[in-house]
């Protein structure tokens, strides 16, 4: 999260993503209330230009408007201007949680200034104690960072004991759209793919595929799925067939579609490989769904197959679909 040097301490088998996305994000600041000024003067806001914006917002700050004072800082952390952000949170940081917020991340990243861990950490700790209303919206996003200045070590001692508490309480108290609930499912398949787990692997690289918890990487998904397929995850077999499938590689995709779709022993294969026997099932499944579409179009196979127009005709005769 600090620094180049803490994230690479613990090794993982798969990528875990840019080092932008070891850190707190900041990116996008959840919110409760409107942000846009293009909005509120009725036309679309890159039809204003950042002067004119900037220019408006200093209006409305110096007539006495909080919300202008938050978004006066937004505007510029936006811009990547974090100079004159830092300030301007700074100024409200006591009564407007959001600004405390950005103000925790500037702060523990070293975002337009020095680093300091444990001022970051307290900022950010205040929120996620808080019982304000008006603070509701950040606490399970603070709880998570929280977990994850513990388990990282920088600004508070380190503590795999707290953070699993913190990222279990972000868990719990986590929003409605389960975003929360997503960064530490994937935390945590991090961690287990690290030790070894096949199942998180596979499971892994899923979230990698359809960006849950994390930023989209099909570099990385590709990574995950081709290494826990080739241990046998059936699971991964078959989303790394809808993998293939999705950026043309029919072929492949149809080989090993096939491969997945004839797998039989559901309750044998989770045994074998320690995977739940529901995602092997689901495994199969895919690579069933994903051949028969190869099969319906002739898509890396022939549309009509006489060896597999045989083999379901005698399938169905003696009862086995």
């Amino acid at each position: 999260m600090a620094d180049e040097e803490s994230l690479a301490r613990r090794a993982f088998s798969c990528p875990v993503g840019p080092l932008s996305d070891r850190k707190l994000s900041a990116e996008k600041l959840p919110n409760s209330r409107s942000l846009s000024l293009g909005e509120e003067q009725e036309v679309e806001e890159d039809e204003i230009a950042d002067d004119r914006l900037e220019e408006i917002l200093i209006s409305r700050v110096n007539t006495g408007d909080n919300l202008a004072k938050f978004q006066l800082g937004q505007f510029y952390f936006e811009r990547e201007v974090y100079g004159k952000a830092l300030i301007s949170f700074e100024r409200i940081k006591d009564t407007d949680f959001q600004a405390k917020y950005q103000l925790g991340i500037m702060y523990y990243d070293g975002i337009g200034t020095k680093p300091d861990p444990e001022k970051g950490y307290e900022l950010l700790k205040e929120i996620a104690n808080s019982t304000s209303p008006d603070a509701a919206h950040l606490v399970p996003f603070a709880q998570y960072n929280i977990g994850r200045a513990y388990y990282e070590g920088f600004g508070i001692k380190q503590s795999d004991a707290e953070a699993e508490r913190w990222f279990l309480t972000a868990a719990q108290d986590g929003d409605p759209s389960g975003s929360i609930k997503a960064q530490t499912a994937y935390f945590w398949h991090q961690e287990a793919t690290g030790n070894g787990s096949l199942e998180s692997q596979g499971a892994l690289g899923v979230m990698f595929e359809y960006g849950i918890g994390v930023r989209r990487n099909g570099e990385a998904a590709f990574k995950c799925l081709k290494e826990a397929a080739a241990r046998g995850n059936v699971y991964a077999q078959g989303n790394l067939a809808v993998h293939y499938f999705r950026r043309k590689l029919l072929n492949k995709a149809a080989d090993l579609a096939k491969s997945v779709g004839e797998q039989e022993d559901v309750e044998g294969l989770a045994n074998e490989t320690e995977c739940l026997p529901q995602y092997v099932a689901k495994g199969i499944a895919l690579g069933c769904f994903v051949y028969a579409r190869c099969l319906h179009h002739g898509l890396g196979a022939s549309s009509f197959d006489l060896d597999v127009v045989a083999r379901l005709q005698d399938e169905s005769t003696y009862g086995y679909i």
